[in-house]
């Protein structure tokens, strides 16, 4: 077993499908980060270089920019691998639940944080194909577990639904307080 390598093996790039989509994107955000540095970030006078707010952040920048394009020169140079787009229609999956959390605090306000959390953990039970009663009613368990430990123990304010409008006074004071 030979255990020494040269230096050249050492810094060997090995690519992934997907990898010049991925620099691109990057590098992407990162001059997109730059270009908004001056709106979001200030330099404070009479104040020392590394207390600066701006400091950190530009350097941090800075980094991912020339990062991101040595990525980028390193992709476009190494062999190109086939199924870029089968990896991207993989990350793309990933979105999906994304949308489905925005669902979700769309609908908080309209039902409630219990009865939405119910659905939500109901539901995405199922569309991860766990089906069944017993599913649907362990992800009811812990949806209401969460909530109570939330609303009650933890004190989280969280608004209540429309939906608790319906309720009578005792009731609607009840989900309230605790759910």
């Amino acid at each position: 077993m030979l255990r020494i390598k040269t230096l050249q093996d050492l810094f060997k790039r090995y690519r992934r499908p997907g990898d010049l989509v991925f620099a691109v994107l990057f590098l992407g955000f990162a001059l997109f980060l730059l270009v908004s540095l001056g709106d979001q970030t200030t330099w404070v006078k009479r104040t020392k270089t590394f207390a600066q707010p701006a400091f950190w952040p530009t350097i941090a920048i800075y980094a991912m920019v020339r990062f991101g394009g040595l990525h980028l020169v390193g992709s476009l140079v190494s062999p190109k691998i086939e199924g870029r787009w089968v990896e991207v229609k993989f990350w793309l999956k990933s979105l999906e639940y994304a949308v489905w959390f925005m669902v979700y605090v769309l609908i908080v306000p309209l039902l409630g944080y219990l009865p939405a959390s119910i659905l939500f953990a109901s539901t995405l039970t199922f569309r991860l194909g766990y089906r069944g009663w017993r599913w649907a009613g362990l992800a009811a368990l812990v949806a209401t577990t969460v909530v109570v430990i939330f609303k009650t123990f933890l004190q989280v304010k969280v608004p209540g639904g429309q939906l608790y409008e319906l309720l009578p006074d005792t009731a609607r004071a009840f989900m309230l307080t605790y759910f």
